[in-house]
């Protein structure tokens, strides 16, 4: 009988969604459930089949030296760094993820951080902790101009919506072409001479030794002092000490930052502080039909791993050698 084991540091109620439309959908699955590394016992060396997201291996400091038995990793995510990474991973291992559901949460994620940035909704908010009448004028986005680090799924949902509300959209992408709701597309090489020009900086490039602390000291320098910057792909692209430093001589007007070189962010982190930044708890694809979103892909996956046919597999970042 095959064994599953469901890796999730989330909300009980959320992982028990998983387990009981898988249980369902394959009756013949042992499935074990575990949240944190000390309830782990034997579960991932039993483990034929994994499901978890890769942040949340790193956040645990699992490794797959452990699986002996395992055959397949199943990410919940985009994003692979914390599992194909790993030394350990043994090259028969299958690889997939939930690339093409993300569009919606987080292209609305970004636009979410733009809006809360352009209006402070953040001080609205601690004005009302205190019972205090304030009022500011909003930036509005209506003719800005946005910068869209990264052009895949999320970016083609994300750019409409830009539009939509009146902004002129740049792309920015290693491969330029014609995508639907940008008013241009740029290389990466070109990033240098694109960054005056924007108001908004928003990064969903994935992670990768190539774009490791892209967003360092010389792009802060380079961008408006009037602009923002909004994180929504992996903490590992932005140097995060120069990012302080530019928020602390005032380079850029504040940031939203959804994901961090060390998740959990630690306490004591000076990012915390800045009254012109907004931090989220890598929120940006964690939405109330993220199950319905990520269920097809996972049945799907599963029915073909069970038959033992693995070509079929949909969203394989990493084939069984």
């Amino acid at each position: 009988m095959a064994r599953l084991l469901i890796l999730l540091t989330l909300p009980p109620d959320v992982t028990e969604q998983y387990r009981l439309r898988l249980g369902r959908a394959f009756p013949e699955l042992e499935i074990d459930v575990v949240n944190s590394r000390d309830k782990l016992g034997t579960a991932l060396a039993d483990a034929d089949m994994l499901l978890t997201f890769g942040q949340m291996m790193k956040n645990l400091k699992l490794d797959l030296a452990e699986a002996r038995n395992l055959k397949w990793v199943q990410a919940l995510g985009t994003g692979l760094d914390g599992i194909t990474d790993q030394p350990a991973l043994k090259s028969s291992v299958t690889v997939t993820s939930l690339h093409g559901v993300h569009g919606p949460p987080v292209s609305e994620a970004a636009l979410a951080s733009m809006l809360a940035l352009s209006r402070n909704l953040p001080g609205a908010v601690r004005a009302q902790d205190e019972r205090q009448w304030r009022r500011w004028p909003a930036k509005l986005l209506h003719q800005k101009t946005v910068g869209i680090l990264g052009i895949g799924v999320i970016a083609e949902a994300l750019a409409p919506k830009c539009k939509a509300m009146g902004m002129n959209v740049v792309g920015i992408t290693s491969v330029p072409r014609h995508v639907a709701g940008f008013d241009r597309v740029c290389s990466i090489t070109e990033l240098p001479n694109v960054l005056p020009e924007l108001d908004y900086l928003v990064l969903l490039t994935p992670y990768s030794p190539a774009t490791h602390h892209m967003i360092d000291a010389k792009v802060f320098a380079a961008m408006k002092p009037t602009s923002y910057l909004v994180n929504v792909a992996r903490g590992g692209v932005v140097d995060e000490d120069a990012l302080v430093d530019a928020l602390r001589a005032g380079k850029i007007a504040g940031a939203a930052l959804d994901v961090f070189n060390q998740e959990p962010l630690p306490a004591d982190h000076p990012l915390w502080a800045f009254q012109n930044v907004i931090i989220t708890t890598h929120q940006g694809g964690f939405c109330d039909t993220y199950v319905d979103l990520a269920m097809p892909i996972l049945e799907h996956n599963t029915r073909c791993f069970l038959a033992g046919d693995l070509k079929a597999m949909v969203n394989v970042a990493r084939p069984a050698a």
